[in-house]
């Protein structure tokens, strides 16, 4: 794979469009499903059909190709892998993580190399990439990835365990010219801590009392990252169309469980549908489901939630696969789940994925900040 970085202009694309109906795929031709097809792959010899792709590297065949393998080799081949990072981040890049905001590829270079020395023989293995757009307007994708690897390395944790982890993470990206310049990442940082054998709370506690870069998020910081992509109206408003519509199913979903009397738990979720999310929150069924969002409900009794961002690709008869960005601020004055409350304004933001069949979610797959939300409230107690 060649050096791309010198054979094209790495002008700024900020900031990132939202997307329109016409950018939504009405199948999986360009599928990670299609890509490995149906075989436990990670990198299959025959990369899938040629899509569009603009200023892309020519090596790559289509956005899931792409997505796939850069991930592969900054990752996983060695340490010059890593590096390849300035060839495919932008040198303006926002990268929106559990601790605020982080800019430019070389900090991604930085927080990249200090992983992989943590985990030398670290894997990311993709589980799916949902994707929209195309190569004008910008291709956005929420690729879902598992991460695998044996801590034998220092972190900024603390001492090598010798702990294997394995644990999701979903990273929503915007690309354009072989460039990612946007991009909004959740790690299932407090899963990873548990498999490391670290205390949460004693973690949450050091890290808001010495914080890392970009923590405490501005409240600018916070209302920017809420903003980003996001349409000026959603688009089951701005243009309603008749049938299954999964701008409107993911935001009415979203607000009747969060905000909401909670029925469309029972409605739009199917029986025994199964779930994993954070902090190794996993189960099947709706009295589950139920049980863990009242938790939530209970912790912050005037939580807010908005959905910020939805994108799909699919068909009535072939299912959807639906992506949905959202973000909430709370108080936290109720509940036992995060200790005894200290009345903190909180700020909470997630990634959702769905796996939807004949108008019913057969599965879910939810990450949020909780190690981030567990250093707020653990702030409120210094």
């Amino acid at each position: 794979m060649t050096n791309f970085s010198t054979n094209r202009d790495q002008g700024s694309n900020h900031p990132a469009s939202a997307l329109d109906r016409a950018h939504m795929p009405d199948g999986f031709d360009v599928s990670l499903a299609g890509y490995t097809s149906g075989r436990t792959v990670r990198i299959p010899e025959n990369f899938g059909p040629r899509q569009s792709l603009e200023g892309f590297d020519p090596d790559y065949r289509n956005i899931v190709d792409y997505i796939v393998r850069i991930t592969h080799r900054i990752w996983e081949t060695d340490a010059n892998g890593v590096e390849y990072i300035a060839d495919c981040y932008a040198p303006d890049s926002l990268v929106y993580d559990d601790y605020g905001l982080q800019t430019g590829n070389k900090k991604i270079v930085a927080d990249t190399h200090h992983t992989t020395r943590a985990f030398p023989d670290i894997i990311l293995d993709a589980e799916e990439v949902i994707w929209a757009g195309d190569d004008t307007i910008g291709f956005h994708t929420s690729h879902r990835t598992r991460i695998i690897g044996t801590n034998t390395g220092p972190s900024r944790y603390g001492a090598p365990t010798g702990a294997r982890v394995n644990l999701l993470v979903i990273a929503n990206c915007v690309a354009l010219g072989n460039d990612i310049f946007l991009e909004h990442v959740l790690y299932n940082t407090s899963a990873m801590l548990k498999q490391l054998g670290v205390d949460l709370w004693q973690e949450a506690e050091r890290l808001a009392a010495d914080p890392p870069a970009g923590w405490p998020r501005s409240n600018q910081l916070w209302n920017d990252l809420r903003r980003a992509v996001a349409p000026d109206e959603p688009l089951s408003v701005a243009d309603p169309i008749a049938g299954f519509d999964p701008d409107q199913f993911a935001r009415a979903v979203h607000d009747n469980i969060w905000n909401g009397d909670q029925t469309t738990i029972v409605t739009c979720y199917a029986p025994g549908f199964e779930f994993e999310g954070t902090t190794e929150r996993r189960f099947a069924g709706h009295a589950a489901f139920l049980g863990y969002t009242k938790e939530m409900r209970e912790a912050f009794p005037d939580l807010k939630l908005q959905v910020d961002e939805v994108y799909w690709m699919g068909n009535d008869e072939d299912g959807w696969l639906v992506s949905t960005r959202w973000s909430a601020e709370a108080t936290h004055t109720g509940g036992t789940l995060y200790r005894s409350p200290t009345g903190k304004a909180c700020q909470i933001w997630g990634i959702t994925q769905w796996q939807v069949e004949n108008g019913k979610i057969t599965k879910e797959w939810q990450l949020f900040n909780e190690l981030d939300l567990m250093m707020q409230i653990a702030a409120a107690r210094i």
